[in-house]
């Protein structure tokens, strides 16, 4: 793994970061339908997922092959339990880390 994928892993991790801004948005109450929207939480998530865009397409074109773009996103589970349990004291529980060995061993497998 080079270049290419810590800069689509980079992308993949302030997507997560994202996530967790759109969430504490929407726990927030807001005075009109428009500041649903229209708030600085929500404006700045979507401005970083259209960074994690271009990181992704940058990476692409440093040479990432097209089939491990799928594969290093699967990552994205990682980082939204972790900042869940960090940011909303989500717990990760059994199943949960059931699910990310299962993950972890196929991403293992595919770039064994």
């Amino acid at each position: 793994m080079g270049s290419p994928a810590l800069l689509f892993l980079a992308g993949v991790f302030i997507s997560a970061g994202a996530q967790v801004l759109l969430k504490k948005s929407a726990m927030r109450a807001h005075a009109s339908r428009w500041g649903r929207y229209l708030n600085p939480l929500v404006l700045g998530g979507y401005s970083v997922f259209l960074a994690a865009t271009v990181l992704s397409l940058l990476a692409y074109r440093a040479g990432l092959p097209l089939k491990s773009g799928p594969v290093l996103g699967s990552s994205s589970y990682f980082f939204v339990a972790a900042f869940g349990r960090v940011f909303f004291g989500e717990r990760i529980s059994l199943r949960k880390l059931a699910g990310l060995a299962l993950i972890a061993a196929g991403t293992w497998v595919f770039f064994r």
